[in-house]
């Protein structure tokens, strides 16, 4: 055997090697994740702004590409230029495969905008949106997976942060390649995702009813006596527009289970409730209002983001 015949062999192996960390994982859990994967115990602070990946033409890998067998299907991976457009469900991996080999030969980086595709070449770039928010991120595909065949991508946990499908596990998105044209046309900037509005400052006290204002604080009310009952809730966010509080509540979720040692399960689940034309971003469901207080000022100081007590009708 000649030693260009060897190192092939090695540089095969080691793709194997790269293509099996997305392939072999264990089953899911009911959350989204492998059964040995899941957040990170302590993530950057605001990881849903971190930047989009910034396209650039890049040369193809020159073995990352070739035809492969994974989980008993077989995937043809694109090796020119050509568009690609699907909608699926998108999945994502985190702190089990962080710091391993991606099937660039990358370290793949849960932090970074990054991508597992099964076809897209790599590397190369694609903007993946979330077809229930409008929420999107531009990723760089540098690895191969998923292969079960009701995924068609799976991000970093950055990616699934910012897309608002870090919590859920998985969620509903389209995937758009862009092509060498698309870079230097500079395309791919024309297509942003709606931002999610700053929120004022919310008042102490909230009733059902009071302000209908574009994404902004509500009226504050005097709490009645009678209303020492609940149910109580901590409001985080008041929106107008359903796919703001839906961000919110997204990073709200991925932010409480990095502190699920000092929280019970209920008080870590935020959700929404619609009144009227407002949607709430909500926490917990006290039976009076010094629960709801005690919830309150834990969360402030756990998200070092101002609450407000809300009295559900």
């Amino acid at each position: 055997m000649t030693a260009a015949q060897l190192l092939r062999r090695i540089l095969v192996a080691a793709l194997a090697l790269a293509l099996a960390a997305c392939s072999t994982a264990p089953s899911k859990r009911p959350g989204g994740f492998y059964q040995d994967d899941g957040p990170p115990e302590r993530a950057p602070a605001d990881l849903a702004a971190t930047p989009d990946a910034v396209p650039r033409i890049e040369p193809f890998h020159p073995y990352a590409n070739r035809p492969y067998t994974a989980l008993g299907r077989s995937f043809t991976p694109i090796t020119d230029d050509r568009p690609f457009r699907q909608r699926g469900l998108a999945s994502w991996y985190g702190r089990q495969f962080h710091g391993n080999r991606t099937s660039s030969g990358e370290r793949y980086d849960m932090f970074a905008m990054t991508a597992a595709h099964p076809t897209l070449p790599i590397p190369s770039y694609a903007r993946v949106t979330n077809v229930r928010t409008g929420a999107s991120a531009i990723v760089r595909v540098n690895d191969r997976g998923p292969f079960k065949p009701d995924r068609v991508i799976d991000l970093s946990y950055a990616a699934a942060v910012k897309l608002g499908i870090a919590a859920a596990g998985i969620g509903p998105v389209e995937v758009v390649r862009l092509t060498f044209a698309d870079i230097r046309a500079g395309r791919y900037e024309a297509a942003v995702a709606p931002p999610v509005l700053p929120r004022a400052p919310l008042p102490p006290t909230l009733r059902p009813g009071e302000g209908r204002g574009q994404d902004a604080a509500l009226t504050p009310v005097a709490a009645p006596a009678s209303a020492a009952s609940g149910p109580w809730s901590v409001q985080l966010g008041a929106f107008t527009l359903a796919g703001n509080a839906e961000a919110l509540r997204e990073r709200i979720a991925v932010m409480l289970e990095q502190n699920a040692t000092e929280l019970a399960a209920t008080e870590r689940a935020p959700r929404i409730e619609r009144d009227g034309g407002v949607f709430r971003v909500l926490v917990g469901a006290l039976p009076d209002r010094v629960s709801a207080q005690s919830l309150a000022e834990r969360l402030e100081r756990l998200l070092e983001r101002e609450t407000a007590l809300y009295l559900r009708p």
